[in-house]
């Protein structure tokens, strides 16, 4: 794949130029994925692919973690090495050539859901009844998934509410043993949920003057 170098855009590698010319460009995929790195998870948009590489965008300063993978939203994993950044906007090699056409496809094992990210945070839940501690498990755009002692029964309105986020109103859709899913009645935008997944993992990643991202 070429990459396009840009004025002030950083080169953290060299490239074989005969191998990423002959390797078939895919542009314009434009699909939600997450960075996966010891700093966290956070949230992409791959913007074209190619066997040999993939560029995307963030929506915050890039993580800077050296060991860095790409996970799609069906759960498929490839290791990156960066090879040049600018702004929230960066191109990786992949550690090793992938079917380009399998990313693309993105085949699924299992029922399509939204993009999750694996956020262990503290939080409070607050019903009628009263307050319980919880911790959250995983979260997406629409939901969460969260471990909590106290007894919630399936249908019933909660808030929950944590450092780094908002108060979020939902409901329980499911409960197993003392886990519960989650599905918040407003909803995240994607750019909304990218900003405040990292400000819980990596506040540095995230501009000074960026408005916290809100629920109405």
């Amino acid at each position: 794949m070429q990459f396009t170098t840009g004025t002030g855009m950083q080169d953290n590698g060299s490239t074989n130029g005969e191998e990423q010319r002959g390797a078939p460009r895919y542009t314009s995929l434009i699909r939600a994925a997450k960075l996966v790195c010891g700093q966290g998870e956070f949230v992409c948009v791959i913007r074209d692919v190619s066997a040999t590489g993939v560029s995307l965008r963030t929506f915050h300063r890039l993580p800077t973690d050296e060991a860095i993978a790409l996970e799609l939203q069906n759960g498929e994993s490839y290791e990156l090495e960066l090879v040049r950044s600018e702004g929230f906007e960066a191109s990786y090699r992949f550690e090793a050539p992938i079917e380009a056409e399998r990313l693309i496809r993105e085949n699924w094992k299992f029922p399509k859901r939204g993009l999750r990210l694996n956020l262990m945070m503290p939080l409070t839940v607050a019903s009628l009844s009263g307050r319980a501690e919880a911790i959250t498990l995983n979260m997406s755009q629409q939901g969460a998934r969260i471990e909590c002692e106290s007894i919630f029964a399936v249908g019933q309105r909660l808030t929950i509410s944590c450092e780094g986020l908002p108060d979020i109103r939902c409901t329980v859709r499911w409960r197993r043993d003392a886990n519960y899913g989650l599905v918040f009645e407003d909803t995240f935008t994607l750019r909304e949920f990218a900003l405040a997944a990292a400000r819980v993992q990596c506040p540095a990643l995230v501009e000074e003057d960026e408005a916290w991202p809100r629920i109405p």
